[in-house]
């Protein structure tokens, strides 16, 4: 007779909280094994899906992140945190054109100085791209 211990699943509230601990020490594999089956039992949950989308930044999935971040802002185009996390991938991803948008939406929304810098950075890297680092003057 074989014994294995059952594995472990956890609510998916206790899901969240363990998996934002997870992000917040560096450990996003580790969050995204606890956050798919907690997603999986509630997959119309935000807070989940968000929280996904960090561990998938974290662990440089962008595409996956990019995936997750778009259906979030297409459900919530009011989504600060979304919108400018989606314009984080796609300039990681030197996606430069589509994140601006973005950037440039969250730095209205929000009035942070940090997303007011990433919006004159990625209209840099396109002004650099295209050759006109005159238009940026």
């Amino acid at each position: 007779m074989n014994f294995s211990p059952p594995a472990f699943t956890a609510h998916p509230a206790d899901a969240y909280h363990l998996a934002w601990r997870l992000l917040e020490d560096r450990d996003p594999r580790g969050a995204i094994a606890l956050l798919d089956p907690a997603i999986d039992a509630e997959p119309e949950s935000t807070g989940l899906r968000t929280l996904r989308a960090w561990a998938y930044f974290q662990s440089a999935q962008l595409r996956r992140a990019e995936d997750e971040l778009t259906v979030l802002v297409e459900e919530c185009p009011t989504d600060l945190w979304a919108r400018y996390a989606l314009g984080r991938v796609l300039e990681r991803q030197s996606k430069f054109a589509d994140a601006l948008p973005h950037m440039r939406l969250a730095a209205v929304m929000s009035g942070d100085v940090e997303h007011e810098a990433g919006v004159l950075r990625v209209e840099r890297r396109i002004a650099e791209r295209s050759g006109r680092l005159d238009d940026l003057v």
